[in-house]
């Protein structure tokens, strides 16, 4: 068992507080996003905001805000969200910043969400997502499972399906991983255990940090008042015949060749295999199977940690490999 040390962070008189957003091509959902930061009762010290090469008029919405302490970094190269995070959290960490508020560009803080996430000490805090109509859709993992290979979905338990109102929570509930929508983690945390893997591009690089911030001992804890809106719908399930799912599919596999606590458990990514595979006709297809085949393949190649995410790693920039 993992002795948790970071159950309390020690606060200085201010602790400062950067915001990581990453964005691609969704300039009108980053207006939404970037007012919601600029109404915050407790008013972040740096807004660090990767643009990941976009191609709309995302440089214009930036230029235009004077409203906010921005950092912009535009990349020559789309780095996915993994890299977008990886690259702005190590920057927010080489400026000093004591906390580091990961965001996505499709969700809107309510305007005490950072306050209320303040009020909690832990050194990993997740703020709690709902839907524009006020529903909860928090799918952080309350449990996910790298113990029993006939839990198909690691994930087993999540906030929205074991609470379904934000009511019915505590004000803190322990999870196991999160999003890097509205994720406040201190800098110890990554002093301890390092910044996001940028191989992943995109899907379950957030998972990874979590593993293994939680095996490092940092508890992880959701907080009910803190409230963040989600523009979007959650459809990415539906898109494992596309490109998306070569990702989905790939990364999936990583986390159980890196985490999986017994061989049977390691071993799910080739029976998924074979199950996608047998069953294409009735579901996906052939783009599906070729998806899942493919990122069998590719997941074996990525059975460690990247060394630019390792610890200590978080001031140097190496050579960055992003895409597949």
């Amino acid at each position: 068992m993992v002795e948790e040390r970071g159950t309390s962070v020690s606060k200085p008189p201010h602790e400062t507080v950067a915001v990581v957003v990453v964005t691609y091509n969704r300039a009108d959902l980053l207006v939404g996003m970037l007012d919601g930061l600029a109404t915050q009762t407790r008013r972040p010290d740096a807004v660090l905001v990767v643009d990941n090469a976009s191609t709309d008029h995302t440089r214009e919405v930036l230029d235009a805000r004077t409203d906010l302490p921005l950092r912009v970094t535009h990349s020559e190269e789309n780095l996915g969200g993994a890299g977008g995070f990886h690259l702005g959290l190590r920057l927010a960490h080489e400026a000093g910043f004591d906390r580091i508020w990961l965001m996505d560009d499709d969700v809107v803080p309510a305007p005490d969400c950072l306050e209320r996430m303040l009020e909690h000490d832990g050194p990993c805090l997740m703020a709690v997502r709902e839907d524009r109509r006020g529903h909860l859709v928090e799918k952080s993992a309350v449990v996910f499972d790298l113990r029993n290979p006939l839990a198909i979905r690691p994930k087993t338990d999540s906030v929205e399906t074991r609470y379904r109102t934000r009511a019915a929570m505590p004000a803190e509930v322990p999870v196991q991983v999160v999003a890097f929508e509205g994720f406040l983690v201190h800098r110890r945390v990554v002093d301890a255990i390092g910044l996001p893997d940028p191989a992943y591009f995109i899907f379950y690089d957030d998972v990874d940090f979590a593993i293994r911030a939680r095996r490092a001992g940092f508890p992880i804890a959701a907080v009910r008042d803190a409230v963040l809106v989600r523009q979007l719908d959650f459809d990415q399930q539906h898109a494992l015949d596309t490109w998306k799912g070569f990702y989905m599919y790939r990364n999936l596999f990583v986390v159980h060749l890196r985490y999986g606590e017994n061989a049977a458990v390691r071993l799910k990514p080739l029976l998924i295999t074979l199950a996608v595979v047998l069953l294409s006709p009735l579901r996906g297809g052939k783009a599906e199977a070729s998806n899942v085949i493919r990122a069998m393949k590719a997941a074996r190649g990525m059975r460690e940690l990247s060394p630019e995410s390792r610890p200590g790693r978080a001031g140097e920039s190496g050579e960055r490999h992003f895409g597949p």
